[in-house]
């Protein structure tokens, strides 16, 4: 079991910049894949960005190079800093932990927080 908490959401002006926090506990050994997931309202869950156990990131389209994606190890937390936010980056953001074990896969889902951008 992983556990994922999130936090760092809220209300922003166009322009400005937040910072999404996910700590992971329980079974953090079996994680292989960590990072972010949005869903805007009618829409579909899209990648933000994720990053590998062995430290490799990918960035969806909807990063926008606005956004970069970071881990603590120690901490067992990965950090979303977004800058130069835009009304289209109004969603409800979701941490996600992709885990392994001798080939038994599972997704896990942080509650999610909600981001606005508005004016």
């Amino acid at each position: 079991q992983v556990h994922l908490v999130e936090s760092g959401g809220g209300l922003v002006q166009p322009g400005g910049s937040l910072r999404l926090s996910c700590a992971a506990s329980g079974s953090i050994h079996t994680i292989r894949v960590m990072g972010w997931y949005r869903q805007a309202p009618g829409k579909q869950r899209e990648l933000v960005a994720t990053i590998t156990e062995g430290g490799s990131i990918v960035y969806g389209d909807s990063a926008q190079d606005r956004f970069t994606l970071s881990r603590d190890a120690a901490k067992n937390t990965v950090y979303l800093q977004m800058n130069r936010l835009s009304p289209e980056n109004t969603a409800v953001y979701y941490c996600n932990a992709w885990t392994n074990v001798l080939n038994d896969k599972h997704d896990w889902w942080g509650q999610g927080t909600q981001v606005t951008v508005s004016s």
